[in-house]
């Protein structure tokens, strides 16, 4: 810090028209916090004061885009969602392991039935009759006749 000293105070016969200046500390321009500025009042003294705030250029305000403010309003309800749907499943979780289970073994039997029913008619004779039967109706609530031709 810098003192600076000011003159001797000028004096009329034994009247003394300011009292003796006392070295004042200086501050530095860095250490002035912001919106204080060093001022000169009317008397000639030089003070730090904190100064009107001049109007700032109004910054132009930007509106937030429609899709933002919808991802915005949407996230956390799918992640409520998607967490709700994984403690759903935590507790759902034994019964769909019994359900696969189940599953797998009804695609066994009905694989082994198809087998069974696949082997089982490749064995068989082939049926020995055949039928045929000609119906035929006169008019619209004429009676049915009907013949049947057996071929062997």
């Amino acid at each position: 810090m810098s003192y600076e000293t000011q003159p001797a105070p000028l004096r009329y016969g034994e009247a003394v028209l300011h009292p003796p200046a006392l070295p004042e500390a200086r501050t530095l321009p860095a250490e002035i916090p912001p919106g204080v500025q060093v001022v000169t009042l009317p008397s000639g003294a030089r003070t730090l004061a904190y100064a009107p705030v001049t109007a700032a250029e109004p910054v132009p305000v930007q509106r937030i885009p429609v899709w933002a403010k919808t991802t915005a309003l949407l996230a956390p309800t799918i992640g409520g969602g998607i967490g709700a749907a994984s403690v759903g499943l935590a507790y759902a979780a034994p019964g769909l392991i019994a359900l696969t289970e189940a599953l797998w073994a009804a695609v066994a039997l009905i694989a082994a039935g198809g087998a069974a029913l696949f082997l089982g008619r490749a064995r068989r004779a082939p049926a020995s009759t055949h039928i045929t039967q000609h119906i035929t109706a006169t008019g619209l609530f004429g009676r049915a006749t009907g013949s049947t031709i057996h071929h062997r």
